[in-house]
Formats: structure tokens, C-alpha cells, sequence
């Protein structure tokens, strides 16, 4: 009896790995994991351009403000810096470094949707090439209107004798 149900339990783990396999080897999950990998590498480069260009931007433009020292010690005491609150082990609320990742959020965000809007446009005209390049296969019966097959020489809807094959 135990090796029977050891049996059916050896059977399931096959189906299960099995199903496992199939998964993942479907299209849109190795597309997906292509598309997190690359993403985050993406957001490498984004988080580096807004820390490293943008945001010393910001700080000249401002008067040499660092947003990384935006803070507030929750322990009522004034830091100078946020790394000193953190040396004194105080807790704090980080908005600067809140603040330099929204805008980090709203540049992806930016790009992305140029990506996408980029990529749709080009699918779009694709697809209208795609559609352009099609033969019509139905006519308009001139008794009824109704759409029948470009070879039909009777109406299906209205039986009427159509005068040529070609054109209704």
C-alpha cells in the first residue's frame, strides 16, 4: 500500500514538472523574463541618470540644495545631515530620497510611454500596410446590400440573379 501510494505521488510530480516545463516554455513567459531582465538593467540606467545628472541639476539650480538631506528626525533632535541622524540611530522620514525616486518613477514612466507609443505607431502602420495589401473577398448585392462572396453569382440572402462574377 505505501509503495503504491509513493507510486501515484511519482506520477504527480512528473505531471506537475512536466506541466512545469510546458509553462515555461511558452512564448510570453520567456518574453516576460526577457522584458524583467532588461528592465532592470533599464532602471540601472534611469536611477544613475537622475541621481548623476539630473538631480546635481536641480541642486546648482537651486543654490546647492542635496535632496538626499531632505529628512526629518523622528526623534525631535536636528541633524545637519541624513547620515548623521543615521550614525546617532535616529529614525527618520527620508522625503528627499522620496522625492528623488518619483522623479526616477515619473522618467521611466516617460520613456516607457515613448516606447510604447513608439511601438504602437509602428504596429499600426504595419497592420494598415498588412490590410492594404489584401484582395477583397466580398461584394455588396445591389438588391439588398447585403455582403456575399466575391464569386457569387446569386444572393444568398435575397436570391437575386447577380449580373456578372466580378462586381455587384
Amino acid at each position: 500500500m505505501l509503495q503504491y501510494r509513493g507510486y501515484r505521488k511519482e506520477i504527480y510530480m512528473k505531471k506537475f514538472i512536466n506541466e512545469f516545463k510546458i509553462f515555461i516554455m511558452r512564448g510570453n513567459v520567456l518574453d516576460m523574463a526577457v522584458g524583467v531582465i532588461i528592465g532592470g538593467a533599464f532602471q540601472k540606467i534611469v536611477t544613475s541618470l537622475v541621481n548623476d545628472i539630473i538631480m546635481p541639476i536641480i541642486s546648482v539650480i537651486t543654490g546647492g540644495i542635496n535632496f538626499t538631506d531632505w529628512f526629518i528626525a523622528l526623534d525631535g533632535e536636528h541633524y545637519a545631515t541624513l547620515a548623521m541622524a543615521q550614525a546617532a540611530g535616529a529614525s527618520t522620514l527620508n522625503y528627499g530620497t522620496f522625492l528623488t525616486e518619483v522623479l526616477n518613477f515619473l522618467i521611466m514612466a516617460f520613456i516607457i510611454f515613448i516606447l510604447v507609443k513608439t511601438m504602437n505607431k509602428l504596429a499600426s502602420k504595419v497592420h494598415k500596410e498588412a490590410e492594404v495589401e489584401k484582395e477583397p473577398t466580398t461584394k455588396t448585392c445591389p438588391f439588398c446590400k447585403t455582403e456575399i462572396a466575391l464569386e457569387a453569382t446569386r444572393c444568398p440572402h435575397c436570391t437575386s440573379q447577380l449580373k456578372d462574377n466580378t462586381n455587384a
